[in-house]
């Protein structure tokens, strides 16, 4: 079954665990100068992903030199999740509208409302665990002056799922909307090979 479904949310002036996906892992040398969250932005994933999968790490705040960092290895995600914001800009290009930059910070964002509505079986902007996109990207200490967000399940492509995000109105004016200069992609599988597809989309 294939779903796509779209919302968007507008405010003006405003400031605005467990793993969010099931990766291998990549082994880190601490080097001088490293903290988590350095090590974070170089892998672009978050602080928490990394203290989740170092449960030997008895205070985060203090790593050393030469020790050893496993960082969640989510390559094959991040293929998917920059093929989508490739297929967005090609879109958009289209009809003369400036790119959107891919934040990764943003796409963790979307990975994680993927993740949700996979563990919590249900497909719908307002999340149990988050609530409303506006809100979840709020939390997740995201700013921005208006947002918008698309959600889809059963493509299996980024091919697929941006043909039917194009070929809805809601979706296509989210994806063309030239007030738009950021975008975050995520993804979250099924053990069966199902696809939960979000893309959030704000404003700076």
């Amino acid at each position: 079954m294939k779903k796509i479904y779209t919302m968007l949310f507008s405010l003006f002036l405003v400031l605005c665990a467990k793993n969010a996906v099931h990766a291998q892992q990549i082994t880190y040398t601490v080097q001088p100068g490293d903290s988590l969250w350095k090590i974070a932005v170089k892998y672009e994933i978050g602080v928490s992903e990394i203290i989740n999968a170092n449960p030997q790490i008895p205070n985060p705040n203090m790593i050393m030199v030469g020790q050893k960092i496993n960082v969640p290895n989510i390559a094959d995600i991040k293929a998917l999740e920059n093929e989508v914001i490739r297929l967005v800009n090609i879109e958009r290009g289209k009809q003369g509208l400036a790119p959107v930059a891919g934040n990764w910070q943003l796409s963790r964002v979307a990975r994680y409302k993927s993740t949700d509505m996979r563990d919590k079986n249900y497909f719908s902007h307002y999340s149990p665990t988050y609530g409303d996109p506006f809100k979840m990207m709020h939390d997740f200490g995201i700013t921005f002056y208006a947002a918008g967000e698309n959600i889809a399940m059963g493509q299996r492509t980024p091919q697929a799922v941006m043909t039917a995000w194009m070929n809805s109105q809601g979706h296509r004016a989210n994806i063309l909307n030239p007030q738009y200069n950021e975008i975050g992609v995520g993804v979250a599988k099924t053990q069966n090979g199902t696809i939960y597809w979000t893309q959030e989309f704000i404003k700076r």
